[in-house]
């Protein structure tokens, strides 16, 4: 798994490293159970505190991504299905409200805004 940070990004590095794990492991890219690299070797890498590496596996672990086993290390944690749905739904209204937000800005109405979003579900079958 390959964890990028930077130093000039708008977020805190530990949310740079939750967000990139958490990513991974949504897309399917880490699979349950598979090893992550230990905390204090990843900051070694990243060139950053171990106390930064370990506020980010603490919030993957707290929010149910990943599981520490004392003495062995931290793994990605047994999918839930039904927390990873939520997630993606989570992030779905997200992008729909920015969309919302955006057509609003340049004067859209409900009925237009509400067309866009039929055209694109078009577009999307037909992609099938």
């Amino acid at each position: 798994m390959n964890v990028i940070v930077s130093n000039a990004a708008d977020k805190p590095i530990y949310e740079q490293i939750y967000e990139q794990i958490k990513g991974a492991i949504l897309r399917g890219e880490a699979e349950e159970g598979a090893p992550l690299p230990s905390i204090r070797a990843l900051a070694k890498e990243l060139r950053i505190s171990v106390i930064t590496t370990k506020r980010a596996f603490d919030d993957l672990e707290r929010d149910g991504y990943i599981c520490t086993v004392q003495g062995k290390g931290s793994f990605v944690a047994a999918k839930n299905k039904e927390l990873i749905r939520e997630e993606h739904l989570r992030l779905a209204e997200e992008k729909f409200a920015e969309g919302v937000r955006l057509a609003r800005a340049v004067g859209a109405n409900k009925g237009e805004i509400a067309e866009m979003f039929r055209l694109a579900m078009e577009e999307e079958q037909d992609g099938e």
